[in-house]
């Protein structure tokens, strides 16, 4: 009766209802504690079950650490290498460094660390082997999406039955700490998906505690399918971005009818959008008339008196501002909440439906840099003007990144400095470099180091000053054919390993889960900001699009529009500083 009792503790399913705004928030909170408290790591999972830990570390080189289910106070590394789902126990050793103080180390096979973090940052950078016998390494952390005290709630009761059911011999499953493949009853670990269709479709499965025991201590709907024959859904963990087996897409098409009604609310399916956010030939502005041809020289002049008025911190928060509206990250009504389905565009655009925010993000980066460009490029005065202006865009670049925490703008900014036709400008960059060494010395040994660090998938900005991700790369691969003309890929994808394209697809699923801490974050960096109307409409998509291409040509299609202002580029870059021609 023991044996078959732990049996069916193996084949069982959690379900859980998604996350609430609660929920969410008290993840949110967590995540901002110290560095040095376990609860601000993301890839600590606290007590879940190992069936779950094994349900959720699906892919090459992706981890998690958790508490150990029977070594109290210990911890185990759950990882995924070769098609292999490994645990291994952290070793928790107290030192004595001097006659009274004790310190408490952690280790696996090799080198001590004074902390969990420590150790998990040495073999994330190192690439090191965990252990010698297994040859693995961990390369992608996996986040959690709900808070600990959640997760702790959750599992008690079930990990206190499992408790009840060991083997005869007092070994449980997770501490037999080696190379586990995925068998026929181990690949039927507990995972737990974030539908709300799911939950429901279980109508037979039976509750952990009674319902009056479920009342008195509030616990979370949780379930158990006792059916083997359903117990294997593939991707169906709580940090996967598409529950079960069907798409977001493909299950909401499939609900009866267009409205459902649950509690007294109704709820409407996403709105599947195909048309721009953008609309340039209806944009109305003070800067310019109804109708102008592009690159008109009363409008830049205009603009570059504007520019040159504005402090970079100041225009590092006006592009943040007008950044997150079309990125849907701050000041995103309950409407259009329902609109999209979910409560952020980070979210938003990691689905099947957020095409076009994808698209309309590209065309943001693309124009913002051409514009950034031009303005280099049509400053037609001496070189000390030029490189002053250069300065300036290397200081809104600098503010973009540390101050606001904006990598979506910051990248924007860089790319025009990197643009073929600036980036050949000898005697600017060199002038550059004479009158303001500090900017040139910030520019190449900072800024250029950090952008490819953050393509490259090596490095990112901190998690508490992040108002807007690095999500580039995601856009250039999700919309490959539209992410620019030719020679004007916003991110190199030739030039990169599978390891750093899967980096930055795996990078989906953190994008969708921290929307509420990059709100949080721009709403408290642009607290008490008031923004100048006519400085915000310079890093307004639609005004930059008028200004380049004119009232008519902006209305083209992308790529004939970025190859024709490619040729203008190049043209003018040659006027400045005429190609050396070669005998």
């Amino acid at each position: 009766a023991r044996h078959s009792g732990f049996n069916s503790i193996r084949t069982e399913k959690f379900w859980l209802e998604p996350p609430s705004e609660k929920l969410r928030k008290q993840l949110e909170e967590e995540l901002k504690l110290s560095g040095t408290n376990l609860k601000s790591h993301a890839w600590y999972h606290g007590c879940i079950p190992w069936e779950v830990s094994q349900s959720l570390v699906v892919n090459h080189g992706d981890f998690l650490i958790r508490d150990s289910q029977s070594s109290q106070g210990d911890f185990v590394l759950t990882s995924r290498w070769e098609q292999k789902t490994l645990h291994f126990l952290i070793k928790k050793t107290v030192v004595l460094s001097s006659g009274t103080y004790t310190r408490v180390q952690y280790c696996l096979e090799g080198e001590a660390f004074d902390s969990l973090p420590a150790l998990v940052h040495f073999y994330v950078g190192s690439q090191a082997v965990l252990t010698r016998w297994s040859g693995a390494q961990i390369h992608r952390p996996v986040n959690r999406t709900l808070p600990l005290s959640y997760l702790e709630t959750t599992f008690c009761t079930a990990i206190n039955l499992k408790s009840c059911h060991q083997r005869s011999d007092g070994m449980s499953g997770e501490e037999r700490v080696s190379p586990l493949s995925r068998s026929p009853c181990s690949s039927q670990a507990a995972s737990m998906a974030p539908s709300p269709s799911l939950s429901r479709q279980n109508d037979s499965a039976q509750p952990l505690t009674s319902p009056s025991n479920r009342q008195q201590h509030k616990r979370p709907n949780v379930h158990l399918n006792q059916d083997p024959s359903t117990s294997e859904t593939d991707g169906s963990s709580y940090t996967e971005l598409y529950p079960g087996p069907q798409s977001y897409v493909d299950r909401l098409q499939a609900e009866d009818g267009p409205l459902k009604v649950e509690d007294g609310n109704m709820y409407l399916p996403p709105v599947v959008e195909s048309v721009s956010s953008f609309k340039p030939s209806r944009y109305q502005s003070s800067l310019m008339p109804k109708e102008n041809k592009p690159l008109e020289v009363g409008i830049l002049r205009r603009v570059k008196e504007l520019l040159a008025e504005l402090d970079p911190r100041s225009a590092a928060k006006h592009i943040t501002k007008a950044d997150c509206m079309v990125a849907r990250i701050r000041d995103v009504t309950p409407e259009v909440q329902k609109r999209m389905g979910v409560s952020s565009g980070m979210e938003l655009l990691t689905l099947p439906h957020g095409q076009q925010l994808r698209l309309d993000l590209l065309e943001r980066f693309q124009t913002m840099a051409t514009m950034f460009a031009v303005d280099v490029l049509g400053c037609t005065g001496t070189n000390e003007e030029r490189a002053g202006l250069l300065h300036k865009i290397i200081q809104i670049a600098a503010e973009l990144k540390s101050t606001m925490g904006n990598m979506f703008g910051f990248a924007a900014v860089m790319r025009a400095l990197e643009l073929p036709q600036v980036a050949r400008l000898e005697q600017t960059w060199m002038t550059l470099r004479q009158r303001h060494t500090e900017g040139a010395i910030l520019y190449e040994k900072t800024l250029r180091p950090f952008m490819k660090s953050l393509n490259e998938g090596r490095e990112s900005c901190p998690l508490s000053n992040t108002t807007f991700p690095h999500v580039l790369p995601l856009l250039s691969l999700l919309e490959k054919s539209m992410a620019g003309g030719e020679g004007t890929e916003p991110w190199d994808m030739v030039e990169v390993g599978v390891d750093v394209v899967m980096f930055h697809l795996g990078a989906a699923r953190t994008f969708a889960q921290l929307g509420g801490i990059y709100r949080s974050n721009a709403e408290n960096k642009l607290q008490g900001f008031q923004e100048q109307a006519e400085v915000l409409e310079l890093f307004l998509t639609d005004f930059q699009m008028r200004l380049l291409w004119g009232s008519r040509g902006a209305e083209e299609k992308q790529a004939l529009r970025y190859a024709k202002f490619d040729q203008v580029l190049t043209a003018l870059s040659n006027k400045l500083e005429p190609p050396v021609r070669t005998h």
